[in-house]
């Protein structure tokens, strides 16, 4: 049986029974197309080998990173589970014990002073020269802002739209992944202050677009212009070059952890489908008290 010609019927069923996004959709594509590739030059032996023989190549040759090698054999298992129910075919995975060497990476952050560095330069880039200049730099200290406020994903924050904003109660709507949703709450006066100031310059706008934020051409603003606009601002704050607007996200978690706020609260404010996603941060909690307890613990000099 050639198990490529199935690929098609896969996705297919991914799409309508698993609501998935189409972004979802095109990497299961991508990482069936993969492996496919190489199916194709060693189909004559044993597919069990050929799998062991890909996952050695991702591993060794290509050296990719592990969550990259995790995410293809995710979705190889799921196809091949889907094969099993479609054809009766064995899931080669069941003879398979997969190992990865997963290495620790603690999430990057950025200090509260370069925190506050950021929402300085943003403030004093405030102006009124035009219409246009005025709503853009209102439209980025509104931006950056909601980031450092609420820890949302870049990709949340573009799909914002006007009646996803509850005035009264200062909540807002997000569109999560794998479709999603959950509410989160304004607690800073300064930020919802600075997104009422946009969208009162938002409301002027002629559009038929219903996005929050918009670009130049008032347009729904994308990732790629929440990251220029990142980009921007960091270098005029003088904050830390390598940082990117995920470090907001990482730094919100981790302050939260770092002042009390349980483990499973920080889960469903960040949008995690799993807690161990979160568990993460609480690595970077431990090692900042490790860090302050060997500087400044008076016991250490007794």
């Amino acid at each position: 049986m050639d198990i490529r010609k199935y690929q098609k019927t896969f996705l297919n069923t991914m799409l309508l029974t698993k609501n998935l996004t189409n972004k979802s959709i095109l990497a299961y594509k991508s990482d069936l197309n993969n492996f496919f590739c190489y199916y194709s030059y060693k189909k004559r032996k044993l597919l069990k080998d050929i799998i062991v023989g890909y996952l050695d190549e991702l591993q060794n040759v290509r050296k990719l990173k592990e969550s990259t090698i995790t995410r293809k054999i995710i979705t190889l298992k799921m196809y091949f589970n889907f094969l099993r129910e479609l054809k009766g075919i064995k899931n080669p995975f069941d003879k398979i014990k997969v190992k990865l060497k997963h290495s620790k990476r603690l999430p990057k952050t950025l200090s509260i002073d370069e925190v506050k560095r950021m929402l300085i330069v943003l403030n004093e880039n405030i102006s009124n020269k035009s219409d246009f200049v005025e709503f853009e730099s209102y439209r980025d200290l509104a931006l950056i802002d909601l980031l450092i406020s609420t820890g949302i994903r870049i990709g949340e924050a573009s799909k914002i739209t006007l009646n996803d904003i509850d005035n009264k109660s200062r909540v807002i709507l997000i569109h999560g992944k794998g479709r999603k949703q959950r509410l989160i709450y304004i607690s800073s006066d300064k930020t919802w202050i600075n997104l009422a100031n946009y969208l009162s310059l938002r409301k002027n706008i002629k559009s038929d677009n219903s996005f929050l934020f918009l670009n130049r051409y008032f347009h729904q603003l994308t990732i790629h212009g929440i990251d220029n606009i990142y980009r921007k601002y960091k270098q005029l704050a003088n904050i830390n070059k390598e940082s990117t607007p995920h470090f907001l996200r990482h730094t919100f978690a981790t302050n939260l952890l770092n002042n009390g706020a349980d483990i499973r609260s920080v889960q469903e404010l960040l949008g995690h489908s799993s807690i161990a996603t979160t568990q993460i941060y609480t690595e970077v909690t431990i090692s900042r008290k490790i860090q302050v307890l060997d500087k400044y613990n008076y016991r250490n000099q007794l």
